[in-house]
């Protein structure tokens, strides 16, 4: 049975992290779909989802006075991590697939460039280039299968970072 603070809390953070992430996606779509494949927009997102858990861990510690194994931190994290990426991915299959479909052959063809630039820059060979592209053209990324496929990807990175953090925020064991 789960403790209901951690449940609660990580239900509540996980509506936050996800909310924080639906909102850098709109804004980043508002703004500029090329934005997207900005590196320092990625780095804004992790801290954001950082920061949240941080406090997340944080703020249950001390609702449980200090005492949180390692499962616990571990459970609270990982509860808060798959509500967001929920929230988050559910955001992403109604704006890419509902709301503005053609957002996605976009956001394709932006990929596609900022991939083929990179290439170029690292002189990749123009048949390695032009065999990316075809494999990228093939593929459509924003559909709801591929967006929920990252999802499950998502969830298994988080648990990685939820073994980190539940390493860190646990409680010192005490030797009697």
């Amino acid at each position: 049975m789960i403790n209901e603070v951690i449940k609660k809390n990580g239900i509540t953070y996980g509506v936050m992290i996800g909310i924080a992430s639906a909102l850098v996606t709109a804004i980043i779509y508002s703004v500029d779909l090329n934005l997207f494949t900005a590196w320092w927009m990625g780095l804004i997102g992790i801290a954001i989802s950082v920061t949240i858990s941080i406090i997340l861990l944080s703020k249950t510690k001390r609702e449980l006075n200090g005492i949180f194994s390692f499962k616990d931190a571990f459970t609270t994290y990982f509860i808060a991590a798959v509500v967001g990426i929920l929230i988050s991915t559910t955001f992403n299959i109604l704006l890419f697939n509902v709301i503005d479909p053609g957002a996605k052959e976009t956001l394709s063809e932006v990929m596609i460039k900022y991939t083929v630039g990179m290439l170029q820059k690292f002189g990749t060979p123009a048949s390695a280039i032009n065999e990316a592209v075809a494999k990228m053209k093939e593929s459509n990324p924003y559909s709801t299968v591929e967006l929920l496929k990252g999802s499950v990807f998502a969830m298994v990175i988080s648990a990685i970072f939820g073994l980190i953090f539940a390493a860190f925020f646990k409680s010192k064991s005490t030797q009697e």
